[in-house]
Order: structure tokens, then sequence, then C-alpha cells
């Protein structure tokens, strides 16, 4: 055996013994000994995923920008364009990839911006044959598009479980970036539940270090093991490649929205009626809370089903289903990914105690989601005491917010002229006065405002 290969085993032996203590077995085991070779590698674990892994080409034939001249009657005459068949149309062509998930039935997932609009999909497989593939749905939201194709003697990814993932677990990519053909890439997890890093309204991103390129869209992030932990979508390119900064879908935020879009060719996204925001560090100091893992609710929207479930403004979202959420992304994710009609228990603390409140998810009004601000105290607002001839006068307690100066403080926290502040860090207010000494006497400066807006209640923080 030649020094060369004693040190590579040395160094695997290692790592094998590091790796086993952090849950790392699965690298060792997947991390194979050729010794025909004399190397180690993954290969005996990609034979078996990368037949599964396709390229998709797109085919979109658009109406061409039409000539300012074609608009006159005489012009579109001269160039016999009188009939809208006749109007030229532009093709384009656009490559990404896509991952098999059914081979029985020939369902593969791949990225909404991948075959959204195509009037033409052809998927070709590792072994060079090509299908036409029908699109069966896509979402938007999640980034996520179904296909299927006719054909036989398919691979496919088992599904994996994304919950189970941890920071620093080891992925492969597997795409086709820049149409050169099939490539596989490595690196681990960079970091969990990443968010606003594109358009998408419902993301919960893996973000990995292992090279993701254009092209690699719809393609598959897989574990040691061969199991699919996301569908890849997106990267952060400064200068139009790599940096070591790409993101996936979750497998199980696909194999939620795959569901619905082969029930429903659609996704009919569940709302149970409430605004929320994440619980920081300020807000749990002024509940009395220890965790920072949660959402608060600002607002429940009256006849909704967190309404008619008993849920308040001011409660603590602490799980779903018994799993601990979070933030409030985390729980717009969960309960717009299920199919109304479903119920779920949802976990929360009100006044200190926690319970359990059962919710039938259903369609309401989409909800905005209210995100905490740091202003100066009430800052551009006038308050009066609650007029005697107010029509709310005899249903609530409070003070009234008589105006709201545009661009100011108050107006950024989201007051509004005729909300009436009902309480202030849970004690009831009556007048300015009372609303003035409770501010003022509020510990670090966070105060949390209780308002009746429009017969509901809201929840809003200010420091």
């Amino acid at each position: 055996m030649s020094r060369i290969f004693m040190r590579l085993a040395g160094v695997f032996a290692i790592l094998v013994f590091l790796a086993a203590p952090l849950g790392g077995g699965a690298i060792a085991r997947s991390l194979l000994l050729d010794e025909s070779r004399g190397v180690m590698t993954l290969a005996p674990v990609l034979e078996k995923v990368t037949p599964a892994v396709v390229n998709i080409a797109v085919e979109s034939h658009r109406v061409a920008r039409e000539n300012p001249l074609m608009r006159d009657p005489f012009f579109r005459h001269f160039f016999d364009l009188e009939k809208p068949e006749q109007i030229p149309r532009r093709k384009t062509m656009a490559a990404g990839s896509g991952v098999i998930v059914d081979a029985a039935k020939g369902y593969v997932l791949t990225n909404h911006h991948v075959a959204n609009n195509a009037d033409v999909i052809r998927i070709t497989l590792k072994d060079g044959r090509t299908f036409k593939a029908r699109l069966i749905g896509s979402d938007p939201g999640t980034d996520i598009a179904l296909v299927q194709i006719k054909a036989r003697g398919l691979a496919q990814v088992p599904l994996g479980d994304s919950d189970t993932l941890k920071v620093g677990d080891f992925v492969l990519a597997i795409g086709n970036p820049f149409g050169l053909g099939q490539t596989v890439t490595s690196g681990i997890v960079s970091a969990l539940g990443r968010s606003t890093v594109g358009a998408e309204k419902y993301e919960d991103f893996i973000q990995t270090d292992a090279s993701i390129n254009p092209g690699n869209s719809g393609g598959a992030l897989v574990n040691s093991k061969g199991e699919l932990m996301g569908i890849n979508t997106a990267i952060i390119a400064p200068g139009g490649g790599n940096v070591g900064i790409g993101f996936a879908v979750p497998v199980n935020m696909a194999r939620a929205v795959m569901r619905q879009l082969i029930k429903y060719g659609e996704v009919r996204r569940g709302r149970i009626g409430i605004e929320i925001q994440t619980l920081t560090k300020d807000i749990a100091e002024a509940l009395g809370l220890k965790t920072t893992n949660g959402a608060v609710i600002n607002r429940v929207v009256k006849g909704a089903p967190a309404d008619k479930a008993g849920l308040k403004a001011g409660d603590i979202i602490t799980s779903i289903n018994g799993r601990p959420v979070s933030d409030a992304d985390d729980v717009r994710n969960r309960v717009g990914l299920m199919e109304r009609g479903a119920r779920i228990e949802v976990g929360i603390v009100r006044n200190g105690v926690a319970r359990t409140v059962t919710v039938t998810i259903g369609k309401v009004q989409e909800t905005a989601r209210v995100d905490g601000r740091t202003i100066a105290q009430f800052e551009g607002a006038t308050f009066s005491n609650l007029p005697a001839d107010h029509p709310a006068r005899g249903k609530v307690k409070g003070v009234l917010v008589e105006r709201v100066e545009r661009a100011s403080p108050a107006a950024a926290l989201g007051l509004r002229a005729g909300d009436i502040i009902t309480a202030v860090n849970r004690q009831p207010v009556s007048s300015v006065g009372d609303l003035e000494r409770i501010a003022n006497a509020s510990k670090d400066g966070v105060i949390a405002l209780n308002i009746w807006r429009d017969g509901s209640e809201l929840f809003v923080f200010v420091r």
C-alpha cells in the first residue's frame, strides 16, 4: 500500500471518528473505499440517485414586440397581418432540471419559474431518452411545479424528511448547470429557515454551499444516504456565478405542494384569520417569557376560524400539531400549506398559561403579517378620551386616536385615526392620562398596546 494511500486512509479514519458522535455515520457508510482504485468515493450513492435527476428544456412562444407602424390599418393590410394568428411570435428557449419522485406515475418535481408559461416541456433522462411532459400544476408561492411524463424504466429519488436536517449535514446538489449536462457538487447545510432571498411568498429555504448555478433550478439536493432533502431553486450571485450561497425548497414543503397539485391542479391555501409577528426579545421580556421561539397574534379577524376557535390578540403561538414553531414565517408556512377543512392543534400561551386550541383551517381574506418596529413613543399621534357619543361607547373602554400624521413613527407602527387603545401593557386605560402614566412607567421603554379597530382587537408593540 503506498504512502499516499496510507495517509488518505488515516485522514479518513480520523474524519469518521470525529463525525460519528455528531451523527456523521451516514457519511462513513456512504463514502466507501474503492479498493480497485484506492480512493474514497460516493459513486455507489450517486449511481442510484442520478438516473432520477433529469434535464428540462422549455419552449415558449410569445407575441413579438409590435412595431408602432403595424398599428396603422394600411400597414397591417400591406403586410397581410389582418388576422391575429398572422402576428409574428417569438420563440424562447430555457433550460432547467427536475427530479423524478414517482417512477410509476412519471411525476417530476421542478421549479415554478422553470415550467411556468411553457408551451412545450421536454425532459431528457440520463440515459438519453427524451419525452414531452405535461404540466400538472405550478405554485408561484413556493416556486414548485409538477410535470408528468409517460415512460417505462424510470428511476426515482426517495423522499427524505427535511425536518431532520441540521446545519453541518453533508449534501449533494445534482442538476444541469448552464446546460452542460448532469453535474454533481457537494457541500454542507449552511443554514435553515432562510427567507426574504427571493420573490416567493412562502420561504423556508435550506441554504447550502454546494455549487448551484443557472440551470440547476429544479434539481435535487440529497443527503449522504441519497434521500431527497430539497429542490434547488435560487442562488445569490452578485457577479452572475456561484459564490457558495445557494438555496433549496425543503422536500417537506415540496411534498405538501405536490399533493395538492395532484389533487386540485393548484395549491388551495388555508387561512385561519390572524395577523402575527415574530416573538422578539423585547416582546418576550415585556410578557415575562424566557424564550423567543413563537409568534404573537396581533389581530384576530372577526368570524374567521381563529376567532371561532377562541384565539385572541396577544396569544403567543408556540406549536402547531405538537411541533414547536420558531417564528411568524414558520406559522404562516405551515398553516398556508394545509388543506382547507383540516383540523390543527395550536399550542398557545395566554397570560402566562399554556393551553391548546383546536382550529379548523378555512378560507378567509389574505391576512398581512405585521412586523414589529422600533419607534419614538406615540410620536405623530393625537389622542382624546372616548367621546360619549362615539359608536363604540358601551362596547369598549379606551382612548381614541384622533389623528396620525403621515410618515410619522406612529403611522409607521400602524396606528390609524379612529383606533381605540383599550389597554397598555395589559392594564386597561380609560383616559389619556392613563395612557401616558402607564406608558411612561414601562420598563425599558417597551409598550404593548391593545387596540380596538373595526370590531376586532389588535395587539401592537412600541419601543
